[in-house]
């Protein structure tokens, strides 16, 4: 009767520390909130979305898609996030066989002798094996057999673990397609740099001639006594300056080609381009569709939603720490202490079938940690998710307005451009005919070279603009 009332009293602390071992702390959370503008600014609501069109419909230029090509099959980053997919991809194998029993088998061979003033030692001494057969000294021991542990998840603890490495994952997919999608649009914009370059060295080199032969006449003028030495001078540090500006758009030309080939995977090589069509190109017509697409055209926004589900589930992981744990390990086999007793039965055989429910009482601290750790990460992606839809959302009506303001600033530099080719055509005649002074030829050669520079300029801008909308509406990787 003792014996019952001492059993239920044990009985009834062992609940009680256990009912206390599943009480969790509160803690904060966060719910990511998806709402976007229902617009851009700048356009009028249209599901029509470019980013659904594979870069092969964008990109018609044969060069530029023979290098994306290249890149795709050759760039060192992709094919490490390619690695980075299997690391995750073997990360949900990994958590889907922990909640599976596991099932090994086993052989052992050992041999011990105890000695005879302990217990085991003694008991050897005074039992024998079997009868009116001394025990071996020393004595041997040889087993073969399966076992088996398994932890229940009776919490869903282990399949959660499964469900979140399933969910990185797919993060890690989405990881690659926007780096697919960035690849794409570097590559794409560094090319057309490289075509502006060409023809800002092309008129360069135009200007270098003209300025040549611009300084033989003021040569001649001053040998007739019409002009000075000064203006001999000014004319040759003009010739030089433009010289000059030939070899650093050189070496940016260099630097550019070498950028192409590094994302293309290879060695520097020449780049295959036509420059002389640079001028005729025009920016490939972007529909920005709605907002709302974001979510599903944008590889970062797919990710970060991706983590944000993961680290929701490690919360609930990290929960379930807190409950007690049903573990059951058994085993069967033979076992002898000679070999060639081994597989006698029923002799021989052995098996052990045991079942443990544990339950958290001291390291409730080091629990406690880890679930305010997963609880503050979870938050983390949260923001992070809200963070980068405000991003993709920023970026799309940055390019979108860029768009519409480079298309005015080139209609207006190429009028500036056409007005200061025909100032210098004027400044020339006059300056032959003594009616203009030698700076006024100087300072419109200058504002003309500087106006051709910027119409390019503004032409890759134009571009490049379209390139990043493109990106920035999410295409690209399909």
């Amino acid at each position: 009767m003792l014996n019952k009332r001492i059993y239920q009293g044990l009985s009834a602390a062992v609940l009680a520390l256990a009912v206390g071992a599943c009480k969790m702390p509160e803690l904060a959370t966060k719910a990511a909130g998806r709402p976007v503008p229902a617009t851009y600014a700048t356009t009028t609501p249209d599901s029509t979305n470019t980013a659904r069109n594979q870069w092969r419909q964008f990109f018609t230029d044969p060069n530029l898609v023979g290098l994306i090509d290249t890149a795709l099959q050759r760039n060192q980053e992709l094919n490490i996030s390619l690695q980075e997919i299997q690391i995750a991809r073997n990360e949900v194998q990994i958590r889907k066989g922990e909640y599976l029993p596991f099932v090994g088998l086993g052989a052992k061979a050992e041999t011990a002798r105890a000695s005879k003033n302990t217990l085991q030692g003694a008991t050897e001494e005074a039992i024998n094996i079997r009868p009116e057969h001394r025990n071996p000294d020393p004595l041997q021991n040889y087993q073969i057999g399966a076992f088996a542990s398994w932890e229940v998840d009776i919490w869903h603890k282990l399949r959660n673990a499964r469900k979140s490495a399933a969910l990185r994952y797919l993060a890690t997919v989405e990881g690659r397609n926007f780096t697919v999608t960035n690849l794409i649009g570097e590559i794409a914009t560094s090319y057309y740099e490289l075509l502006a370059l060409d023809n800002q060295l092309a008129i360069v080199r135009q200007n270098i001639e003209l300025q040549t032969n611009a300084l033989e006449l003021v040569k001649l003028q001053k040998e007739s006594a019409r002009t000075t030495e000064l203006a001999v001078q000014r004319f040759e540090a003009q010739l030089h300056n433009t010289r000059s500006l030939q070899y650093g758009i050189q070496q940016r030309i260099t630097e550019t080609e070498n950028r192409l080939n590094f994302l293309a995977g290879r060695y520097p090589q020449p780049i295959a381009r036509n420059s002389a069509a640079f001028n005729e190109l025009l920016p490939t017509p972007v529909q920005a569709g709605v907002p709302a697409q974001l979510l599903q055209n944008r590889p970062d926004i797919r990710q970060a939603e991706q983590q944000l589900a993961a680290a929701k589930l490690d919360i609930q992981i990290a929960r379930a720490n807190f409950y007690p744990a049903l573990r059951i390990t058994g085993g069967a086999g033979f076992g002898a202490f000679k070999p060639g007793l081994l597989f006698t039965t029923p002799e021989s055989m052995l098996y052990s079938l045991a079942g443990d429910l544990v339950a958290p009482l001291v390291n409730r601290n080091g629990i406690k940690a880890l679930y305010g750790n997963a609880n503050a990460v979870q938050i983390q992606a949260a923001y992070n998710y809200e963070r980068t839809i405000l991003n993709a959302y920023v970026e799309v009506a940055n390019q979108l307005a860029s768009i519409n303001n480079l298309q005015q600033s080139y209609n207006e530099k190429a009028k500036a451009v056409l007005a200061l080719n025909q100032s210098t055509s004027i400044s020339n005649s006059l300056f032959r005919s003594a009616r203009a002074d030698y700076t006024e030829v100087l300072f419109t050669q200058r504002d003309a070279l500087e106006s051709k520079f910027d119409l390019i300029e503004t032409k890759m801008q134009q571009l490049n603009a379209s390139v990043n909308v493109y990106r920035a509406l999410g295409g690209g990787w399909k």
